[in-house]
Parts: structure tokens; sequence; C-alpha cells
């Protein structure tokens, strides 16, 4: 229980207040240029919420001291895993389990990104916290 309370500590709580803004950010952005497409859509407002997330989750969450080039590369690669992931697998599994329920495409697609943002969201704080963030032991 001990290590569980580890893993879900304080951190999680200030993640998920930051991911609150960005993700209203993200959302906008996705929304507003959905006419672009999928790709491009998500794409762009993930780049322009991962630099507010790196400043606001550096110093806020994380409390990071590591140096910023190195956690900034970090970030960038854990953004792009991460993003990658929750895209590609939102994407076919929304088709799949909504094609069926005779939904618009616009809106498979529409809940494709919703998906997408949930599981991009949980991938993204192990990410941040065990990898970008992540300062050396001496």
């Amino acid at each position: 229980m001990k290590k569980l309370r580890e893993l879900f500590d304080v951190s999680m709580l200030k993640f998920l207040l930051v991911g609150v803004g960005n993700t209203l950010l993200s959302a906008a952005l996705m929304f507003l240029l959905e006419g672009l497409g999928y790709w491009p859509s998500t794409a762009i407002a993930y780049g322009a919420g991962a630099v507010l997330s790196f400043f606001l989750n550096r110093s806020f969450t994380f409390k990071s001291g590591a140096p910023m080039l190195s956690s900034a590369l970090r970030f960038a690669v854990n953004a792009a895993v991460c993003y990658l992931i929750a895209y590609s697998a939102a994407q076919p599994l929304a088709g799949w389990a909504l094609g069926r329920m005779g939904l618009e495409p616009i809106w498979i697609e529409r809940l494709a990104k919703l998906g997408g943002m949930a599981l991009y969201t949980c991938l993204n704080y192990f990410g941040q916290r065990f990898f970008a963030f992540r300062e050396k032991k001496d």
C-alpha cells in the first residue's frame, strides 16, 4: 500500500490541475483546427499544449532541478512517444467500436480525439514523472 501511495502522491494532483488548463487549451485548438484533419489538428494542439505543460510541470508539479536542456529533450521525447501511442490507438479503436453504432465519421473522429486525450494523459504523467523530470541520483 505504501508503494501505491508513493506512486500516486501530490505530484499527480498537481499534474491533473496543470492538465486541466492544458487540456482546455489543447481541446480548443484541436476542435478549432479540425478542418485540417485528424493528425494535423491533434499535432498542432499538442505542440502548443506541450510548451505550456513543460514549464508548468517542470516548475510547479515536479519541482525539477534537472538541467533545462536535458529535461526539455526528455520531455519532448516523452510527449512525442505518448502522442503517437495514444492517438495511433484511439483512432482505430474508436472506428471499430463506434463505427458499428452508425455515427457520422466526424463524431467518430471527435470521440477518438477525446479517447486519445485520456490515454495521452495517463501515459504522459508516468513519462514525465519517471523520465522527463527524473533527476539523476549521485
